[in-house]
């Protein structure tokens, strides 16, 4: 199997699982989200210290937090993906994985978005229309039923600036997660603690809450890995569209599977954030396609220029 090709297979395995997450979730809808979200973080934690334990790889957790600014950093994306994880666990146990699959499907946008008015990235046209296209759906929402998209704004703002952080910190994602769960360890402990001394914990009462509590840390870390693998493989623009099969397996799921109930107002906005991914889509495409044509064409001057100063006619 080639490398593009397995990275191809990645990929979609790692989208495939977070699109289908709600399933599993749906099946801990009785477990308080605090505690899932708790649980989620303490053996992902086990399970991506195995990892980098049988790599010997243990010691790049205290080298990232040997700079201050690296810390800083991980404290940073350990707040804003508690955050995404917390929300997206309350959403499907309260049954409203159509806003989930609405934040993961304006995050690239966000995303967007962000690195303009952040890291100071210049927008295509079409960029620009697609995060334009995708504000005018989320304020028809926010007229039509009377209130913001909420849960989905605040999925997608939180991963936004999740994956700013994580650009701006030079460690790998299985050390820079694992970092992540060791900051939150701390506030997993003590939820446990509170709710097993309140009599609320399910972890070990019940047998078939507690297997799949500790499931949850490999339902977290096994997408992950899946998408590292994958971006090492192929090309960027290409793991970015498969992204989308993340929120249209949640969408499916929340629509024809779960039941749950869409408004004339949901018909007109997926649409309208569907079109502006498209523009996105084509313009990362465009940029991924320009990025090695640039290449080659610099290549092809610098060999004129030797060529020309072989034969003495290039100027100094």
């Amino acid at each position: 199997m080639s490398n593009a090709y397995a990275g191809l297979l990645a990929a979609i395995f790692a989208s495939a699982i977070w699109g289908l997450s709600p399933f599993f979730y749906r099946t801990l809808s009785d477990v308080p989200p605090v505690e899932v979200l708790a649980h989620r973080a303490l053996w992902a934690f086990v399970i991506f210290a195995g990892v980098l334990a049988v790599q010997g790889r243990l010691g790049e957790i205290r080298t990232a937090f040997a700079n201050r600014k690296q810390t800083a950093l991980i404290v940073l994306a350990t707040c804003c993906i508690s955050v995404n994880w917390f929300l997206f666990i309350y959403a499907t146990a309260i049954g409203r994985n159509t806003d989930t699959s609405l934040g993961y499907f304006i995050y690239p946008l966000i995303a967007v978005l962000i690195g303009y008015l952040v890291f100071g990235e210049r927008l295509q046209r079409s960029q620009t229309i697609a995060v334009a296209l995708a504000a005018l759906a989320v304020l028809i929402l926010t007229l039509g039923l009377g209130a913001p998209p909420w849960i989905s704004l605040i999925l997608g703002i939180t991963f936004g600036f999740y994956g700013g952080i994580k650009k701006q910190l030079p460690l790998g994602p299985v050390v820079s997660v694992t970092c992540e769960c060791l900051v939150f360890l701390p506030v997993a402990a003590l939820t446990l603690i509170w709710l097993h001394g309140s009599g609320q914990g399910t972890f070990g009462p019940s047998l078939r809450d507690s297997a799949l509590l500790v499931f949850s840390g490999l339902i977290t870390a096994a997408p992950l890995m899946l998408f590292s693998a994958a971006a090492r493989r192929i090309p960027m623009s290409t793991v970015g569209v498969l992204h989308y099969l993340n929120p249209s397996l949640q969408f499916i799921c929340a629509a024809l599977i779960f039941g749950e109930v869409l408004t004339i107002w949901h018909g007109i906005a997926f649409p309208m954030i569907w079109l502006a991914l498209a523009l996105y889509s084509v313009a990362l495409w465009r940029q991924e396609g320009a990025a090695p044509r640039a290449a080659i064409a610099d290549a092809g001057v610098s060999t004129t220029v030797r060529n020309d100063a072989s034969d003495g006619s290039a100027k100094p």
